[in-house]
């Protein structure tokens, strides 16, 4: 795993330099959506719905919808003046009781890895929320916006998981629900059923087979030669651009609004070692070429020479010729 951030868990007078992990991973299927008859990838412009222009990144805000449907523009300027934050601390507010933090709150989950100098105090802070039964209630900034989160102990390591905030968490007021009496024998049958399906959580008892049957399905396809060669697409999202095929486009650009040819720039390789390779096969065609012009020269001045002394002979051969 790699760290995607680094700080210190400060409670106290006690600094625990850390690094944070993800502690989960997606592994939802992934599909594209695709031409059925071909396999090509289906791309989508951006255009306004006003002017019904097709619109550059560059020209893209973002925009806060009102509950009346009015639409506020936020600059790049209106967005620097919001409160940030690019703390590298994981605060303790509080040490409170486990059961007080309702799971719906939980969102995220990260590890918590201490440096070699600071092993001692992370184990010391792991122990005692273990013995006490309790979770950390920490602030945290992550992407320069500060956020509530948790740190406890799940398998000797420490693990923080955001919060959502309270008001994140929709009431559950459903007006079909009634309070309902239930018969002793009603009970007594619940309670059965319950104890028929008891047992103990193995996460090995459960897979997911949706994931399992795409992947054979697109086995059996691949070895029954069922596949679309589609050429790749450089500009497949609009979020990730390769560098070099964005560098090309700009001096397209430039050239363009200067009135020169564009061709080179359109030709700009989108591989690194592409650019390389082109030098070295111009070189190695000039240096023939340059092998040879210079071969030329030296003949024509040897010729010149030496046409004196063979001028009669050369007269002589074409006599004879004829």
């Amino acid at each position: 795993m790699r760290a995607i951030w680094k700080g210190a868990v400060s409670f106290g007078l006690v600094n625990v330099p850390v690094r944070l992990y993800s502690a989960t991973e997606n592994h939802d299927v992934q599909f594209r959506q695709v031409h059925r008859t071909d396999g090509g990838r289906i791309r989508y412009k951006r255009f306004c719905t006003i002017d019904g222009e097709e619109v550059a990144y560059d020209d893209i805000a973002k925009g806060y919808e009102t509950e009346d449907g009015n639409m506020i523009v936020l600059t790049d300027e209106d967005m620097s003046e919001l409160p940030t934050r690019s703390s590298k601390e994981i605060s303790v507010e509080k040490f409170v009781p486990e059961e007080q933090i309702d799971p719906m709150l939980l969102d995220k989950s990260y590890y918590l890895e201490p440096d070699k100098s600071a092993t001692k105090p992370y184990v010391l802070l792991r122990e005692a929320l273990e013995v006490q039964g309790r979770m950390a209630v920490v602030t945290v900034s992550i992407r320069t916006r500060m956020t509530m989160a948790v740190l406890r102990v799940r398998d000797g390591v420490i693990v923080m998981q955001t919060m959502l905030w309270p008001d994140e968490i929709r009431a559950a007021d459903f007006a079909t629900i009634e309070d309902q009496e239930v018969s002793e024998r009603e009970m007594s049958m619940a309670r059965m059923l319950i104890d028929e399906l008891a047992g103990d959580y193995d996460p090995d008892e459960y897979e997911d087979d949706y994931a399992q049957a795409v992947e054979a399905l697109v086995r059996a396809k691949l070895e029954g030669g069922e596949v679309q060669q589609v050429e790749s697409d450089e500009e497949e999202s609009g979020e990730v651009v390769d560098l070099l095929a964005a560098l090309a486009r700009s001096v397209e650009k430039a050239k363009a609004s200067r009135g020169e040819s564009s061709e080179p720039a359109t030709k700009a390789p989108a591989k690194k070692s592409t650019a390389k390779t082109a030098t070295k096969k111009a070189a190695a065609k000039k240096a023939p070429a340059t092998k040879a012009a210079a071969k030329k020269t030296a003949a024509k001045k040897s010729t010149a020479k030496k046409a004196p002394a063979k001028k009669a002979p050369a007269k002589a051969t074409k006599k004879k010729a004829s």
